[in-house]
């Protein structure tokens, strides 16, 4: 059986950094498998610009900034397969690979786990109606026209207000279509607010917070939507329902990441992340299983899944040289007051004083707050913030000697 320091499973921005950070750290005995033809992940089809400022300072399309990746494990000769799906990774850590080639089995020292994330379909929503043709994820109506160059619809209608989504109404303007609305179940953004302006605002295009799609007409192809207003328990309203007409439906309802591997590797599986929990070198509950970027939890920013990823790369290296700290223990990281979760899961503490970088998101949005860090009753550290939203990724930093109770604690208060 062929054998590895490091199995990497998947190839795009979060693998490829991972990768490269290995390398780095002098881990050489690697390998990248990618079930796509080519490398850079969903990157490939992101092809507006807004990539790389923190990582590159300057501005990058999504081929572009996972171009920049994917020359340099070319220039580094990292071994990298593609066009080949892993099919398991075992307690023991054996991954079975399958190609046109057959299957084949590599024994690792270490595994990490890069498989980003998918989109919720209409499956995941329930919305009644027919199955007619027209109703499409953002994420594919993103790869049709970006990588096949087919146009899906004429009259749209997005529903949800991801990142994508909004992206993806810029996108279908420019393109000659009209987008007649983005309808939002919540009563505040799900994306970044820079995507509102720049996608929505700058093209005249309406955004309904508080609405959803309550029925889909058509039987060969999408004819309209009806859509209504929810009350504070998010159900319809039927006197406030109302018919659009329309092609085509963009569904941009939310990303989860891809983790059959994760739980057929049987790594713990955070309740609210869906991804695997972990703790700061990117440790899922096998200490020789890491995982990083999408698959862990879904990012606003991919600059954050790569410095995620060097971690976990430079984590996995100090693993399989024996090199990695031993804790003398380790405490949870618990939500607090207008926080719905925080990773990583988990902080190990030892004899080394460490900075420890908790990103959170926000259950509702806030203006002016204190974000408050603490262990126990002992209060670490505070910081004010003009505001906070679901739809932006915050952090703080904490050093591992102060915390000297059983968790470390983040909330959000006015």
């Amino acid at each position: 059986m062929e054998t590895r320091d490091v199995v990497i499973v998947g190839g795009g921005p979060a693998g490829l950094a991972a990768a490269v950070e290995l390398y780095k750290k002098g881990i050489r005995n690697v390998l990248i498998v990618e079930r796509e033809k080519t490398m850079g992940g969903i990157l490939r089809q992101c092809i507006h610009d807004g990539f790389g400022l923190t990582r590159f300072g300057e501005t990058l399309s999504g081929p572009e900034y996972a171009q920049k990746f994917i020359d340099e494990v070319m220039e580094l000769k990292i071994p990298y397969v593609t066009d080949t799906t892993v099919l398991s990774v075992s307690p023991d850590k054996v991954v079975t690979l399958a190609s046109s080639n057959g299957l084949k089995k590599i024994q690792a020292k270490a595994v990490i786990l890069t498989m980003g994330c998918r989109e919720r379909t209409r499956g995941a929503l329930g919305i009644p109606g027919e199955r007619p043709t027209g109703v499409f994820t953002a994420g594919v109506a993103q790869a049709y026209i970006n990588l096949y160059n087919r146009m899906v619809g004429k009259e749209v209608v997005i529903l949800g207000s991801g990142d994508i989504g909004m992206i993806m109404a810029r996108r279908m303007t420019l393109e000659g279509a009209h987008v007649i609305a983005v309808v939002e179940l919540m009563d505040f953004l799900a994306g970044l607010t820079r995507n509102k302006v720049q996608c929505l605002d700058d093209f005249g295009i309406p955004l309904k917070l508080s609405h959803t799609v309550t029925r889909i007409v058509g039987n060969e192809r999408v004819e309209g939507v009806y859509i209504a207003q929810v009350d504070k328990d998010k159900k319809p309203i039927p006197e406030t329902e109302e018919f659009i007409p329309c092609d085509t439906l963009l569904l941009s309802v939310g990303l989860i990441p891809e983790n059959e591997l994760s739980r057929g590797a049987d790594v713990k599986i955070s309740r609210i992340t869906n991804g695997p929990e972990v703790n700061q070198y990117m440790q899922t509950s096998w200490d020789n299983v890491f995982a990083c970027g999408n698959v862990v939890h879904v990012n606003d920013l991919v600059d954050n899944v790569t410095v995620e990823s060097m971690n976990a790369g430079a984590s996995a290296a100090r693993y399989a040289m024996h090199k990695l700290p031993e804790a003398n223990r380790e405490v949870p990281s618990v939500t607090g007051e207008n926080v719905r979760y925080l990773c990583p899961q988990r902080v190990k503490i030892g004899e080394e004083n460490e900075t420890v970088r908790l990103f959170f998101r926000v259950l509702h949005p806030e203006l002016d707050v204190v974000i408050r860090v603490k262990s126990g009753d002992k209060v670490l550290s505070e910081k004010k913030a003009k505001r906070v939203n679901p739809g932006e990724m915050c952090h703080v930093e904490v050093k591992t000697a102060e915390i000297t109770r059983d968790d470390v604690t983040v909330e959000v208060v006015k």
